[in-house]
């Protein structure tokens, strides 16, 4: 393998960059550029005095997100049977106002008259009913050519059984419009949740396809991969043909990071939080990163595997004002990262998150990014203190209420994660990444009663330090529905080697000479329900009894109804990049502070400590301010930190 590798990180306000030479580790940051993200990319990587011919650069890309949440992706034409054209306008017909009688209607995916229909039908056994003509077939080419869509996503009933259909109107398409076919990017039942994935791979292909040759043009020679939504990195020259994968290709980076590290000082099960520039990520480790076929992008439902998160509008940059009636908010609008908090000196005049952390002290404004950039004081307490005015406080009083307020979305959405669904905090570690997490994570713990926390090392750019551990990866899946005590063991066991098939013949270039690892997973429910939980493949005659067992732990009951298998899955994955961490040396002893401060709210004086200058064993007593070049921790009064042999700060409440 190329021993030169470079992690990056696209997010809302900065691009961070972690390169590895075999022997090193090097961090970066730059400003992103939201409307044209290579262009960033390619900055650091000038700035780091890379050459491109001899890298292997792994990334998480936003474009695709991006495009979506703003509705920004291309024009797209929806295909399906005849009557079945208003599919994805109906949806579930799943309110999020229950007793709102004039809900607010969403902007659709795809425009009603970009809806076409054609005279094919396949039964839920697989047989053909009708098949398309060939006269159809011609009008509808016409069809195509008068609407000129940049991409077409097809969606057939029962396509997953049989897929000739789809790949004859698939071959009938003018060329030069991209091609999405339901068979291919989501072969299971659900025509809603598989139309959904279909329209939003052909929503987002072209344009990921395009960034992604731009970004490879600007590295000439350099081989790209890309982090895909369930943490497996997929090459460049693939990924824009399977975009909807690419959805939460950041935030998968930051959990693969979070639990390479953590694995290293041995501890499992995690509660993370990354918390950026625009948004905190928040998930449930537990073991292994969860994954979910039922996460939204937006008002969107994302059914293809993608890790498990729960995503807020609470960040550095999160905007704080006051509502008609007084009250202090924050979020969900963020400053982004032009012109960013009004600290950062670019034209920004709202308060942020960031303002308020300035404004007590918490970050210090010669640290930031290593002093490399001086953040401006005077214009965070102006714009602070402009809310100030409204509440009637004091400015630092202000500040704290901003940093309260942005806390306790925190807090919420952590216990989405853990308490509401039946996990005891307690039991786990809160591990705190991204570039303002460290000034939050004793507050956090505190509130949900954890006596742990990690802030690990490179915490400010852990997401790209994740792509570097990722391995090239595939989910194939395939909707079956029988009961279990109706399934052949040898049956299923063929159809999981032709999904490994499948799978190694897509990846081939990617996994060679490499060892490969073959997961396997059936999607279980009790016959007449529509939802299903997702069980490890072992002996048939005990599957019934691991999911009672899980049904019974994940919703207090089981029943006694016959169990019916409804999706095989199988994962391939080839072999991580041989990265790894370097140990610290040794000391004994208190550290030596770079200096000491008093800060607002705080009634004794603050040790402000060099993060480089730590060494492995050293204890420090809260409280205290450790200082690096991608983030700030603040250790609460309560709590005492110390380092491992790699670096990490291992947080325990005294």
């Amino acid at each position: 393998m190329t021993d030169s590798w470079l992690g990056v990180d696209t997010g809302g306000t900065f691009t961070d960059f972690v390169f590895f030479d075999g022997n090193k580790v090097v961090i970066h940051k730059v400003l992103s550029t939201p409307s044209a993200p290579e262009l960033a990319i390619l900055q650091g990587v000038r700035e780091l005095g890379l050459d491109s011919k001899d890298l292997r650069l792994v990334h998480g890309s936003t474009v695709a997100t991006n495009a979506v949440l703003e509705a920004k992706g291309v024009r797209t034409a929806y295909i399906s049977n005849r009557g079945f054209a208003d599919v994805l306008h109906i949806g579930r017909q799943a309110r999020r106002e229950l007793y709102n009688l004039q809900p607010q209607i969403e902007r659709p995916l795809i425009a009603r008259d970009d809806c076409l229909e054609v005279t094919t039908r396949l039964s839920a056994q697989g047989e053909h009913l009708q098949k398309v003509s060939d006269d159809e077939l011609a009008q509808l080419r016409q069809q195509l050519q008068q609407l000129a869509p940049e991409a077409v996503a097809i969606n057939l009933l029962f396509s997953f059984l049989d897929d000739s259909e789809e790949k004859r109107i698939a071959d009938c398409v003018p060329e030069g419009i991209f091609v999405s076919c339901s068979s291919d990017v989501l072969p299971q039942y659900k025509e809603y949740e598989r139309g959904m994935a279909t329209c939003l791979n052909a929503y987002v292909g072209p344009l990921m396809q395009g960034y992604l040759q731009r970004l490879a043009q600007g590295l000439d020679g350099a081989r790209v991969s890309v982090m895909q939504s369930a943490g497996g990195t997929v090459s460049a020259d693939k990924a824009g043909e399977h975009a909807v994968h690419l959805l939460l290709s950041g935030p998968a980076g930051g959990l693969k990071g979070a639990q390479f590290v953590a694995a290293l000082t041995g501890r499992h099960k995690l509660l993370s939080f990354d918390m950026g520039g625009t948004s905190t990520d928040v998930a449930l480790i537990d073991g292994d990163i969860g994954l979910t076929s039922e996460g939204h992008i937006g008002p969107y439902p994302v059914a293809v595997p993608m890790v498990d998160m729960h995503t807020i509008g609470a960040g550095g940059g999160s905007i704080a004002r006051v509502d008609a009636g007084g009250l202090l908010l924050v979020g969900p609008e963020s400053a982004g990262a032009d012109p960013g908090p009004a600290c950062y000196g670019r034209g920004g005049q709202s308060a942020t998150v960031t303002d308020a952390n300035l404004v007590l002290g918490r970050l210090q404004a010669g640290a930031f990014l290593g002093g490399a950039m001086m953040l401006d004081t005077e214009a965070a307490f102006q714009s602070v203190g402009r809310i100030a005015q409204q509440l009637g406080l004091s400015t630092e009083q202000t500040a704290q209420g901003i940093i309260r307020v942005a806390n306790e979305h925190m807090v919420r959405a952590l216990r989405v994660m853990s308490v509401q669904r039946g996990v005891d905090p307690r039991q786990f570690t809160l591990v705190s990444f991204g570039g303002a997490g460290g000034l939050h994570v004793c507050a956090l713990a505190d509130a949900l009663g954890m006596h742990q926390a990690m802030v690990p090392v490179q915490a400010g750019v852990l997401s790209a330090l994740g792509m570097l551990v990722a391995a090239p990866s595939r989910e194939m899946s395939r909707t079956l529905t029988r009961r279990l005590d109706q399934c052949a063991a040898d049956e299923l066991e063929i159809e999981f080697r032709q999904l490994e098939q499948h799978a190694r013949l897509e990846m081939a270039d990617e996994i060679a000479g490499q060892q490969v690892k073959t997961s396997c997973s059936v999607d279980l429910r009790y016959l007449g329900q529509s939802f299903t939980l997702n069980l490890a493949w072992q002996e048939i005659g005990m599957m019934e009894t691991a999911f009672h067992e899980l049904h019974r732990e994940r919703y207090g009951h089981a029943l006694a109804s016959p169990v019916e298998l409804v999706n095989v899955r199988v994962r391939v994955e080839g072999e991580s990049p041989s990265f790894g961490l370097a140990q610290l040396d040794s000391a004994n002893g208190m550290p030596d502070a770079l200096r000491r401060v008093k800060l607002y709210g705080i009634g004794q004086v603050v040790n402000i400590y060099a993060r480089e200058t730590l060494k492995a064993g050293q204890h420090l007593q809260g409280p205290a301010l450790i200082v690096e070049m991608v983030s700030t921790t603040f250790v609460a009064e309560d709590w005492e930190c110390r380092l491992d042999a790699w670096g990490n700060l291992l947080l325990n409440r005294r």
